[in-house]
């Protein structure tokens, strides 16, 4: 419980409240211009994203990507015959994440001129920010311009499975900081975050089995996507079930060389199965971290996603005072998408300040305009996924005249040189009104790195006449431009 603060607030120009990458990038802008600026962190300054997230998961899956290149052709395979030191994986996953210190993270802020306050922050009212320190006092912040909310998302977890909270589920954090291999581990939910896991702890040496409530991975992404992230989960040998509900979970102690932590947990299915599993990983979606900011005393639902127009001000709150930018307002929950919106909410506030008058046409610099129509993500697995703007029936129900073209990517000659029986999809969506690209979907070894030039053809809105004249370089992967690009003119 916080103490009463009998002191005048303490003064600032702007005030961010939370210190992910999408906090520290408003920060920064608003810092850079002259602002005053302070960010509140009550965890890691550096977020979600640098210790649960992007950085330890991706560092889990990179020397699994690293052996199936190097087993994907000839004589070099035979050179790795062996299996990932899980022992030597972690240890490199735990230097991505710094240890979970964030002492590099206060040193730049502080290089950077950014005031840190840490402790929980929560609106307090009009440009007023209370923060609860850890020794349970408490701060009271005043901005002269702006305050903006980027406390990000939290993992779901259902509220109608027996036995869940007695359970101790991993979430993404249990996930991506574990410091031992599961011997045998459920995930629950087929989306980004279940596929890319499940990859991880299966080459790590889990036995790992998917549940699906669906029918397919990956739901907001080209079918096909979901289909071979299937068939290469397959492959490795983790269990797919779809078409899955847990309906009870019971944790209870097992042999000590059983379980990780000398217990197991037993999962009921809708259909009456049972399975014992050492760990139960939920990846079953993300809420706003909203309950408790304070939303109240300025007139907002507490616990509700932030609806934000396109320079990220909050709606439904008068004075062009109160910003939000992040996963906290739902528009793209993305870490890149999130540092983008900061960098327009850095943009708006300081040319406010300055007052000057904004620019919130489409593509106009104070408008985030990528996150509708140009927002690019990679999914991590085996095959990789890599999307951009709108698949086609996103196009379509939009009211968008589109036609679809796709390709083997395994008949082009790179990809052949990539690696042996390369198998892949490519597939673009093309307006036939105005002739320009508004989606594309790469699936396959390696494809991350063709995801750039896509995002550019589409946040560009480039002619299909002129990008005939982007000739990509032989033998690449990128050689399947050709034939989408014809099937495009066809």
């Amino acid at each position: 419980m916080t103490t009463p603060h009998s002191t005048a607030p303490e003064e600032y120009d702007v005030i961010v409240v939370g210190a992910g990458p999408t906090g520290e990038n408003v920060a920064d802008r608003t810092a850079a211009a002259g602002l005053r600026t302070v960010i509140v962190e009550g965890e890691l300054v550096g977020g979600e994203c640098s210790y649960w997230a992007c950085m330890p998961s991706k560092a889990l899956l990179r020397p699994v990507a690293a052996l199936a290149d190097a087993r994907a052709v000839a004589g070099s395979r035979e050179a790795v015959g062996g299996a990932l030191d899980a022992a030597a994986v972690l240890a490199r996953r735990d230097s991505f994440a710094s240890h979970w210190r964030d002492d590099g993270q206060v040193k730049w802020l502080r290089d950077t001129g950014i005031d840190l306050v840490r402790g929980h922050g929560r609106l307090a009212g009009e440009r007023l920010v209370s923060v609860e320190q850890e020794d349970g006092s408490e701060r009271l912040l005043r901005a002269r311009h702006a305050v903006a909310v980027c406390t990000g998302s939290r993992p779901v977890l259902p509220k109608d499975v027996t036995g869940l909270a007695e359970a101790r589920p991993w979430t993404n954090r249990e996930a991506t900081g574990a410091q031992a291999v599961p011997g045998r581990l459920a995930v629950v939910g087929g989306g980004v975050v279940g596929v890319e896991l499940a990859t991880a702890w299966r080459a790590l040496g889990s036995e790992v089995v998917l549940l699906v409530r669906g029918s397919g991975l990956l739901p907001r992404m080209e079918p096909f996507a979901g289909e071979l992230v299937a068939d290469g989960l397959r492959a490795a040998g983790v269990d797919l079930r779809f078409g899955t509900e847990v309906t009870a979970l019971e944790r209870r102690a097992a042999a000590e060389e059983d379980g990780a932590d000398g217990s197991e947990v037993t999962l009921t299915l809708a259909d009456g199965a049972r399975l014992t599993v050492d760990e139960v990983l939920y990846a079953t979606g993300r809420a706003p971290r909203t309950a408790d900011v304070g939303l109240e005393q300025v007139g907002l639902h507490p616990g509700d996603w932030l609806d934000v127009d396109d320079s990220c001000a909050v709606l439904g709150v008068d004075g062009e005072w109160l910003y939000a930018a992040g996963d906290v307002n739902h528009r793209a929950l993305l870490t890149h998408q999130g540092k983008y919106q900061a960098r327009i909410t850095g943009a708006v506030i300081v040319a406010r300040a300055q007052g000057r008058p904004l620019d919130t046409a489409r593509w106009g610099a104070h408008a985030a305009s990528a996150d509708s129509a140009g927002a690019p993500q990679v999914v991590f697995t085996q095959p990789e996924v890599a999307s951009v703007g709108l698949t086609l029936d996103a196009a379509e129900r939009a009211g968008l005249r589109v036609k679809s073209i796709d390709h083997d990517l395994g008949a082009v000659a790179g990809a052949s040189l990539y690696g042996d029986d390369y198998r892949g999809r490519a597939r673009v969506v093309f307006d036939l009104d105005r002739e320009v690209l508004v989606g594309a979907t790469f699936v396959g070894p390696g494809v991350s790195e063709l995801l750039h030039s896509a995002t550019i053809a589409v946040v560009g809105e480039v002619p299909i006449d002129r990008l005939w004249h982007a000739v990509p370089a032989y033998p690449t992967i990128s050689e399947v431009w050709l034939r989408l690009l014809e099937g495009c003119r066809g």
